[in-house]
């Protein structure tokens, strides 16, 4: 990989920092920044863990989200009725890559937490 790498994070609500870490730690890869959703982005977990990894969270909002589904590769029945998009953590990790990021690990959860990692154009 050439180009930085964006972890997109889907969780539960109330969804703990350890949970997000573990999700992270089972990738074996350092990220560059923390991917969500606007409606996940003051998760107190998520918060914590961009803290503790020393890396930004990266607000995706509702367009950019919706715009980035198509290019995902797994969908969740449970995410879309959840919050009307199949995929969370492919769609928040592509989107934050922009329109020519690519897709590098598709989604794996891990407890509460989903994680999917997409790498930006160098």
């Amino acid at each position: 990989m050439s180009g930085r790498v964006i972890a997109g994070i889907g969780c539960r609500r109330g969804c703990a920092a350890q949970d997000i870490l573990r999700v992270l730690d089972r990738v074996g890869m350092d990220v560059a920044a923390i991917a969500v959703p606007a409606f996940k982005a003051n998760e107190p977990g998520v918060r914590e863990a961009a803290r503790r990894l020393g890396v930004p969270v990266i607000r995706v909002d509702d367009a950019a989200l919706a715009a980035a589904q198509a290019r995902c590769v797994t969908r969740s029945l449970a995410a879309a009725r959840a919050t009307g998009f199949a995929s969370v953590a492919e769609g928040s990790a592509l989107a934050a890559c922009g329109p020519r990021g690519r897709l590098v690990l598709a989604r794996i959860a891990v407890g509460g937490a989903t994680c999917a990692l997409a790498e930006a154009p160098p």
